[in-house]
């Protein structure tokens, strides 16, 4: 796959791949705050209807795997057409459901055509500029990885109060016809290629994924390993796993190539992104809860208030694509995970009177730094990795980024439920009739212990406290996340010349 991947201008070929990869992005946060609207249309509950999104994940990251084999056995532009064409079909389908099991269904169909989406579209931008202009490259692909889960609840929110929950998928039809268009005009063709595929080795895979991301989906929900669900989820995932890396570590057939992980720069930046991932999206995940749980935020305020982070992480990409080349991507990283922890940080700061700026300037320095962290991550990837192993190399580093999200919500999410009950049992210790400074609270609410009405409110505002010191030990274990990746740095490797066709180096 020597050479630009498409005749095109550049511009207009990064403006096709992106257009698709934002809305795939998009999609996996903007059905979120429409889950209540969609539980009287579909007849589901509370609890049935997080499947919509569950299955959209699970298929996601059971075939963004296997997009490196697809593309060379289809051929770039033909699988980025027939992966685009489906989603939209599945969008349509989505949005005319009339039940939980068809909206499953169309959801898993969803994500199951656009999970090659953002492997390619990262590929595509990688070889279609130079070596020098890489950094560029990754920022304007990074826009869309960043900004798609940020302002997901912001446009979901906007649409659902003042169209229809349906529309959150309708949207996606006209966008997606425009752009299966741009992209079958400006994408060259490439002749497919007949590669032998190991079928056993990608049901073990799909098994294993399939098995992993449904845990981390549903654990905080079925209570973890007291539920028999996960535990037979965690057997299926770890003999999937186990036993496709057995088979497959050095199977020229193998739909993942992880033989690609001896490549030093590989193996270190999935790693990190997966650790980014964990921070990114648990944040993502807490914030809007926050806000809307305890600060009584609406979904519309509540996204406004989120989307300046998407607007820092813009402009840290900026930054590193007009530094990189001088700096250095690993510095430039430091730099980043300084500034994402020192804004998580802040976050641990909340209590329940701060004011809505406080949401957010600590999300700005977050972000920015978010920013400059996610550039030199994609371009490090490729630094010392042939050109002819490009899709398989954004395959490993899209399914680490997918599998830490889900790994940094499910604990995010656990920490902040476990967390909220060690603290509601640690503060109801204080609530007796012998503690002063309950005294002076009832007082100046001209109560008593004895008045009916302090019990009420003492529950009210025990589950309010209670749950803001849970929020702040989430914030902290995404603070520690960042912090942890900074060693990693030193592992990395840098090369005159990357990303040629060369020997591998490890």
């Amino acid at each position: 796959m020597s050479g630009p991947a498409s005749e095109a201008p550049r511009w207009l070929l990064s403006v096709a791949v992106m257009l698709a990869t934002v809305m795939v992005i998009l999609d996996m946060t903007i059905v979120n705050v429409a889950l209540p609207h969609m539980m009287g249309s579909l007849g589901a509950t509370a609890d049935q209807v997080t499947w919509v999104l569950t299955a959209y994940i699970v298929m996601d990251a059971i075939f963004i795997p296997m997009s490196g084999f697809l593309a060379r056995r289809l051929g770039r532009r033909q699988l980025m057409l027939i992966s685009i064409g489906g989603f939209v079909v599945a969008s349509a389908l989505c949005g005319q459901a009339d039940s939980l099991a068809e909206m499953v269904v169309f959801r898993s169909l969803q994500g199951a055509f656009g999970a090659a989406v953002v492997p390619l579209s990262q590929s595509i931008m990688v070889d279609s500029y130079p070596g020098e202009e890489r950094g560029k490259a990754m920022a304007l692909w990074g826009v869309g990885i960043m900004l798609g889960p940020i302002l997901g609840p912001t446009l979901g929110g906007y649409i659902t109060q003042h169209l229809e929950w349906r529309w959150v998928f309708y949207i996606n039809v006209p966008i997606g016809i425009l752009n299966l268009l741009m992209v079958a005009s400006v994408v060259k063709a490439e002749a497919a290629k007949r590669v032998k595929a190991d079928w056993t080795g990608a049901l073990l895979l799909a098994l294993g994924i399939g098995s992993l991301q449904t845990l981390l989906d549903r654990g905080n929900q079925e209570n973890w390993f007291h539920s028999h669900m996960i535990a037979a989820l965690a057997a299926a995932s770890v003999l999937g796993l186990v036993a496709f890396v057995a088979r497959s570590w050095s199977r020229p057939g193998s739909v993942l190539q992880l033989q690609l992980l001896r490549n030093r720069n590989l193996a270190v930046a999935s790693a990190m992104m997966a650790v980014f991932a964990m921070g990114l999206f648990g944040t993502i995940a807490l914030q809007p809860l926050m806000l809307e749980r305890l600060f009584d935020y609406p979904a519309q305020t509540t996204g406004l208030v989120m989307a300046p982070r998407g607007l820092a992480s813009a402009t840290g990409m900026f930054l590193v694509s007009r530094l990189i080349a001088r700096v250095g991507a690993p510095r430039l990283v430091l730099v980043g995970l300084i500034l994402a922890a020192s804004g998580t940080w802040l976050m641990t700061w909340y209590n329940l009177q701060v004011s809505i700026g406080w949401f957010i300037w600590p999300s700005l320095l977050q972000g920015l730094g978010m920013g400059m962290i996610f550039v030199p991550l994609s371009t490090l990837v490729y630094e010392t990795l042939p050109r002819s192993a490009t899709d398989q190399g954004s395959a490993i580093f899209n399914l680490a980024r997918t599998v830490g999200s889900a790994v940094g919500i499910s604990i995010a999410a656990t920490v902040l439920t476990r967390m909220t009950q060690v603290n509601w049992n640690r503060l109801g210790g204080d609530i007796n009739a012998y503690n002063p400074a309950l005294q002076q609270w009832l007082a100046a609410r001209h109560l008593t212990m004895a008045d009916p009405l302090a019990p009420q409110l003492l529950a009210g505002e025990l589950s309010r406290q209670a749950s803001m010191l849970g929020f702040i030990d989430a914030f902290w274990f995404v603070t520690l996340g960042f912090l942890a990746l900074g060693p990693l740095l030193l592992l990395l490797r840098r090369k005159r010349g990357a990303h040629s066709e060369g020997p591998d180096p490890s």
